[in-house]
């Protein structure tokens, strides 16, 4: 099955769509593993809802461009997973992680909230509002996932931009195989409903 088939079987997140019956194609693809990085909160903010643009107590905005991220997390027979808790932390639009251990001078964004999660319905979808994140030194534009399931181990990785010209001298995207590159970098089209942002979907597939 190639990749572009694959993507237009997991749209439905956004398209409105139903799987397919199994059987119509062979396993799905595990979303590949990835390292958590340095900057996974050491504490947990109060604010960790699926919107990231906005912090509590804060008037000021995030600031950046706004991205919506969707999917599914499935299993790879295709089912939807209900229940799974789906976590997600990445850098503000300049760059900067809200971690200690972030040494980068930029000053930090009070208004970005840095992580949030939700837990996926019996759909299985999630959805966070939060913006483009900047360039970390060393690395291209990313954003980390974690996706915890009772009963499964839990899964680490992180999702790319595509487009982006340092993708392919990022050390971490290519130890993955070009199956696997391809199945964590996403493309992302202008939102429908709200001029200005930008919407991408990352369907997540547990092994």
């Amino acid at each position: 099955m190639s990749d572009a088939t694959r993507r237009h079987l997991l749209a439905g997140t956004v398209a409105g769509l139903s799987l397919a019956p199994m059987g119509a194609w062979a396993e799905l693809l595990a979303t590949p593993a990835q390292a958590r990085g340095p900057f996974y909160p050491l504490e947990l903010p109060l604010d960790d809802d699926n919107d990231l643009t906005r912090v509590m107590d804060q008037a000021e905005l995030a600031q950046g461009e706004i991205l919506h991220v969707t999917g599914r997390v499935l299993d790879a027979s295709g089912a939807v997973l209900e229940g799974a808790r789906v976590e997600l932390w990445q850098a503000n639009a300049q760059g900067r992680y809200h971690h200690p251990g972030d040494r980068n001078p930029i000053a930090m964004d009070p208004g970005f909230q840095g992580f949030g999660k939700m837990v996926t319905g019996a759909d299985g979808a999630y959805r966070f509002k939060t913006i483009r994140p900047g360039l970390y030194p060393g690395r291209t534009r990313h954003i980390h996932f974690l996706v915890a399931v009772p009963g499964r181990a839990d899964l680490v990785t992180q999702m790319y931009f595509s487009g982006e010209p340092d993708n392919d001298r990022d050390g971490l995207l290519r130890r993955l195989s070009a199956e696997g590159q391809a199945a964590v970098t996403i493309d992302f089209q202008p939102t429908p409903d709200e001029p200005g942002s930008q919407t991408g979907v990352f369907d997540i597939v547990l092994g």
